[in-house]
């Protein structure tokens, strides 16, 4: 019968909870990128067809609810 033996050292470090804080640019620039994200969203669906948009289940009224809402289904 083999024994094995596993050696190791374990370090133990302090855990500190660290609060996040942004800067108003920070925020500022999140706002922005979320603002293209949209914008670029809502360029793209209004390029696709009245049939394109019914294959992905929106209609061309709904364009602009699904762009503001991307994390909702229609």
């Amino acid at each position: 019968m083999q024994m094995s033996t596993i050696h190791g050292t374990t370090e133990l470090r302090r855990v500190t909870a660290r609060r996040q804080v942004f800067s108003p640019l920070e925020i500022y620039w999140a706002a922005f990128q979320e603002w293209r994200k949209r914008a670029r969203l809502q360029a793209d669906l209004t390029d696709l067809s009245d049939r394109e948009l019914m294959d992905i289940g929106i209609s061309r009224g709904e364009i602009d609810y699904v762009a503001s809402h991307r994390d909702s289904d229609p």
